[in-house]
Order: structure tokens, then sequence, then C-alpha cells
């Protein structure tokens, strides 16, 4: 039995030096690549530098995305039931209008004048996003008649979910360069119907509402 186990021993020496061998010529080797000098070690500071461009870049794609692409925006109130409930997510896109202009129906968010909120972590302000329905446009006459919808004195067809109203306005002439904007329940809807936010400027309406996207169980497209 001795004899066996000395003998294994003997074999397994010389594998065992093989295997350091080679180790030691893959290091010689690698030294010789980096010019034997072990990979120096990032200091502190740039590691700090690192970092703040991680953030610094990852703050421009938001703000590109945000200013020119989507906008993520959450209903608050009931003033687009049915079509809207409280507490839903959107997202709205905002390069349809980069090149176009907003169309009679489109759900959009939009900003009233002089209306402002707390800004981000409650730093400043900055306007107060509102979601509406285009329902006038440039130089129209917008009327309700018992809830009912007349453009230059012609009946439309509202063909979207509004809350039931026999709401009368107007009739009213939208300025050019302007937009009238409604609630779907005209009833309980602060809008352009009100003289201090009227007719919006074109550079009021930010995003073409499409999507709800939360509740994730009743995620779909605007109007469908």
């Amino acid at each position: 039995m001795a004899e066996n186990e000395s003998e294994r021993m003997e074999k397994a020496a010389p594998a065992t030096e093989e295997a350091a061998e080679a180790a030691s010529k893959a290091e010689a080797a690698s030294k010789a690549e980096t010019g034997g000098q072990e990979k120096p070690k990032k200091g502190w500071k740039r590691e700090v530098f690192e970092w703040v461009m991680v953030f610094v870049v990852a703050g421009v794609i938001a703000f590109v995305v945000r200013t020119f692409l989507f906008v993520p925006v959450m209903v608050d109130g009931e003033s687009m039931l049915n079509t809207l409930q409280d507490h839903e997510y959107l997202i709205a896109t905002k390069y349809d209008y980069l090149l176009g202009d907003p169309e009679r129906f489109d759900v959009v968010i939009c900003h009233y004048p002089g209306r402002m909120r707390a800004g981000l972590l409650g730093i400043g302000q900055m306007q107060e996003d509102f979601v509406k329905r285009v329902v006038g446009l440039p130089g129209e006459t917008i009327e309700l008649r018992d809830g009912e919808l007349y453009v230059n004195g012609e009946f439309v067809e509202q063909d979207f979910a509004r809350t039931e109203s026999t709401a009368d306005f107007g009739p009213y002439t939208v300025p050019e360069g302007h937009y009238f904007v409604m609630g779907d329940n005209r009833d309980r809807s602060n809008d352009s119907r009100n003289p201090e936010v009227g007719a919006l400027e074109r550079s009021q309406i930010i995003g073409h509402v499409q999507y709800i996207i939360y509740p994730l169980d009743n995620m779909r497209r605007i109007d469908e």
C-alpha cells in the first residue's frame, strides 16, 4: 500500500510542476505585452468623473426624450370621463406636432395661461399640464346646443366616449392661431369656455395623447 501511494505522489508531482511552469510562462507573456508593468488602477477622481458623466448623459437623453419625443402624464380629476379615468397614466407624443398641427378631436396635453405648479423636487415652478380635447380650430365658430357640437353652424358628430351633457355655449369664434379645447365631461371641466382660460395659442398645446399605459389591465389606445 505504501509503495502504491508513493508512486501516485511521484506521478502527481510532475503534473503540478508542469502547471506551475505554464502559469509562469503565461504571466511572463502578459508582462511582455504590457511592457512588464501592471495595469494602473483608476484614481478616485477619475471614477467620480466617470460617474458624473454617466448622470450627465442620462440627463441629456431624458431631456431630449421629454422635449421632443414623449411625455408621461397622470390624469388628475374627472374632466375627461368617459374617455379617461382619474389616476390613469398616459403617454403623449410630441413629434406629431413638430411638423404638423392639432386636428379636431385630438386629445392633447396643454398649458393654461398663468397656471403653474411646483417644479421637480419642489424646486421653482413649472407650467401645469392639462388633458383636454381639441374641439375648435383657428377661425371656426364653435357652439354647443344641448350638449351637441356645431361648427360654423353645422352639426358635427362627437364620436367618442364623452359624458352626457345638455350644456349650451356660444357661438364663439376661435381667433387665428388658437385652438378651442374642452373636456369630455362637459359639466365638470374647466376649459376654453372659461374666459380665464379661453382659446389656447398653438404653443400652449405640447403633446398628443395616444396611449393609456396604466393600469396595466386597461392599457389601450385612445378612442379605441
